[in-house]
Order: C-alpha cells, then sequence, then structure tokens
C-alpha cells in the first residue's frame, strides 16, 4: 500500500513537474511512415518498438498506433510486451530470448513468441494451452534461426505439442542495405524452400514476415505477406547516402526532435577556456550558452567543438567537450537568453543537426544516435 500510494504521488508530481529537456514523438510523422510502408509493399506491417522504441518512447509510439491496423507489434523482450499492454490492446511478438523456465510465470495472451531452440519449444509447449510461435529460419544471418539442416527436426518437436499453433515463420536478411540484390533474393529463396518443407509437414502457418526496413523494398518472396518496419517508422532512410535505394525512401518523415533549454549565459573574454581539458578558447569576447543535458541524456560526446544545435532558424555550434549532463554552445549573432529553446536534434530532415545529417557527417550510427536518448528525458507525443 505505502509503495501504491509513492508511485501515484511520483507520477502526479511528474505530471505537473517542468522541465528544461523533452524529446518530442510526431504522431503525424510516424503514421505518415506506416503508411508508406504498407503502400510501398502491399504487405502487412509490423511495427517494431524495441529498444524503447528505438529510442522514442515505447509507450508514446504504441499509444500513436493505437487505431492503426496491423498483426502484431514486435519487441525484443517480454517487459517490453508489459509496457505496450498498458496503453494498447494491439497483440504483441517477442521476438527476443527467454530463459526456458521463466515461461511458467509469464501471462501469455494477446502474445506470441519466436522460436529459435528445444529448450524454449519444449517450455512453450509444457505449458499445456494454446501459444502461438513463430518459427526463425537463419537464410545467412548466423545469429539466431534455426539452420536449414534443422527444420526437420524442429518440425517433429512441434508436432510433439499439439496445443502450440505455428502461426509465423520469419527470417532476418544480413544484407538488406547492401548494394547488391543477389544476397537479399538468395536469402528469399532459402526461406520460401523451408516454408515449403513445413507445409508438406501439414503445418498452416498464416504470417510470414521476411524484411526489415531496407529489405522490405527489396525481397521478393512466393510466401512473404508481411514486413517488420523498425528504423524506417521513426522516419530515418534505412538506406545510406548514396545507396541505389536510397531515394526509394525519401518521403520518410522524421518522427522525432530533441527539445533543450538556455539555463544559463556566460560572458567570455578573449583567451578564456570552456569545459573539461580546454578543448576550445573563446578567440574574442563572446556568450555562451549552458544547456542542462549532455551524453547521458543522448548528446553524443563526438559532437564537442564540432556539432551544431538550433535556435530560431540560426544553426549555432557546441563548444568544449559535450559533459554527462551539460553542453555548451556559442550564442554569437543572436539574442538568446536563459529560458529561450534550443533544437538540438532537429526532425526536419534538411537540417545540419538533423539525425540522418549528423550520422552522415560524423560517421556515426542512425540507430545509435536514436537509442542512446536516455529513457530519463521526457517523451511527449505531439502532431
Amino acid at each position: 500500500m505505502i509503495r501504491r500510494n509513492f508511485n501515484r504521488a511520483r507520477k502526479r508530481l511528474q505530471r505537473s513537474y517542468d522541465v528544461y529537456n523533452r524529446i518530442e514523438i510526431s504522431r503525424s510523422a510516424l503514421l505518415h511512415n506506416f503508411d508508406f510502408f504498407r503502400k510501398a509493399t502491399d504487405m502487412q506491417v509490423i511495427p517494431v518498438l524495441k529498444g524503447n522504441a528505438y529510442g522514442h518512447g515505447i509507450e508514446q509510439v504504441a499509444t500513436a498506433l493505437r487505431d492503426s491496423t496491423f498483426p502484431y507489434i514486435a519487441v525484443d523482450g517480454y517487459f517490453e510486451a508489459i509496457k505496450i499492454r498498458a496503453v494498447s490492446r494491439h497483440p504483441v511478438l517477442v521476438m527476443g530470448m527467454i530463459k526456458p523456465h521463466n515461461f511458467p510465470k509469464l501471462k501469455t495472451n494477446r502474445l506470441a513468441f519466436v522460436v529459435q531452440d528445444k529448450a524454449t519449444i519444449q517450455a512453450l509447449g509444457k505449458l499445456n494451452k494454446r501459444v502461438k510461435v513463430h518459427l526463425d529460419i537463419n537464410t545467412g544471418m548466423n545469429r539466431y534461426g534455426i539452420a536449414v539442416e534443422e527444420l526437420q527436426e524442429y518440425a517433429t518437436l512441434l508436432q510433439v505439442y499439439p496445443k502450440l499453433h505455428l502461426e509465423g515463420v520469419m527470417t532476418h536478411l544480413a544484407d538488406a542495405d547492401g548494394t547488391t540484390e543477389e544476397t537479399v533474393a538468395q536469402a528469399a529463396g532459402l526461406f520460401d524452400t523451408c516454408v515449403d518443407a513445413l507445409i508438406a509437414q501439414g503445418f498452416q502457418p498464416t504470417l510470414f514476415h521476411i524484411g526489415q526496413s531496407a529489405g522490405s523494398l527489396r525481397v521478393r518472396s512466393r510466401y512473404a505477406n508481411a514486413v517488420r518496419i523498425g528504423i524506417g517508422l521513426y522516419g530515418v532512410n534505412p538506406f545510406p547516402a548514396g545507396h541505389p535505394r536510397y531515394q526509394d525512401c525519401r518521403d520518410l518523415r522524421p518522427a522525432m526532435r530533441l527539445v533543450s533549454t538556455i539555463s544559463r549565459i556566460n560572458e567570455l573574454e578573449k583567451g578564456d577556456k570552456v569545459s573539461y581539458n580546454y578543448t576550445f578558447t573563446a578567440p574574442k569576447a563572446m556568450r555562451i550558452g549552458v544547456l542542462p543535458l549532455g551524453y547521458h541524456e543522448g548528446v553524443n560526446r563526438v559532437l564537442s567543438n564540432v556539432g551544431t544545435v538550433k535556435i530560431g532558424s540560426n544553426f549555432q555550434p557546441i563548444v568544449g567537450r559535450v559533459c554527462m549532463n551539460h553542453t555548451m554552445i556559442s550564442l554569437e549573432g543572436t539574442t538568446a537568453q536563459v529560458g529561450d529553446e534550443v533544437i538540438v536534434y532537429s526532425d526536419r530532415i534538411e537540417d545540419k543537426n538533423s539525425i540522418d545529417a549528423i550520422a552522415a557527417e560524423h560517421g556515426l550510427f542512425t540507430y545509435n544516435l536514436l537509442t542512446n536518448l536516455s529513457p530519463d528525458v521526457r517523451r511527449y507525443l505531439v502532431n
């Protein structure tokens, strides 16, 4: 009772507590990107919300998609599924590994599980209740998934447990964003051969998902009827600039922006230095602003002295080393004051501080930039 009352009081305070930093998630951009892949592939879309929805906020994204139609939300782990259950009635596909002895403790309603080892199949089968499973086939990733030569053995094991329902078959394309179509075609052909074998054994799966964001636009399969969309859902082009397929995704809209607030302004004299190890020296008298967020909140440290933020229509340089919870910026050429908002990561793809632009300019990985956004930063779902 004490803990429950404390949690309620904490949530009330969080709702009213004004913050310096926030992440805004655009509902309209998410829905636009969802529709883009649905129309471009003519398949069912399975939105992937693992990794805190690629840093965007799992509850916020699940809420934004609540009225859309799709077979599953895909996550990595069971506790991600619990978060989705709190805000959405959509069924959830748990793709990651779970220690088999945990299954008797879990509520399996409105869940399906990806299976790729015998111990998981046996543990789910021994529950003696109807559970939906999706069999993962290894078509070259050599990470998870069962080997093709093991298929008969796994088919026989699944038949031992009649209450296990093989609803889906899936694979993950290792070279979906590569420059050749051949590797994707080979993986799809291997996948189709495995599905042929399972159907010949008497199984009747209804969901076949083979491609992620990049692979969804390239895969050619006789069976594929669904695609798992992760990075593309959030408006990040799954192909690098210069890739033959890059323009295919030019209509995606970034769904996130990171906003901070100037909390202090320092007046520097010529020769004054800034932040750890004095890596920046003021070339003249100047003003710098202090933002109360740093690499803990998700501002990549590589942006020290080379990154930019946006104030109004002006791009302002980051000066000195990015700290754990602070970032300093030049205010030269602006009339910015304490309390003014600053866009740290822009949702305008043409801006030099968009996720795509930062990744390309500094040799960073878009996924890593997004998933490093701290869960401590408040997320807001906006239109």
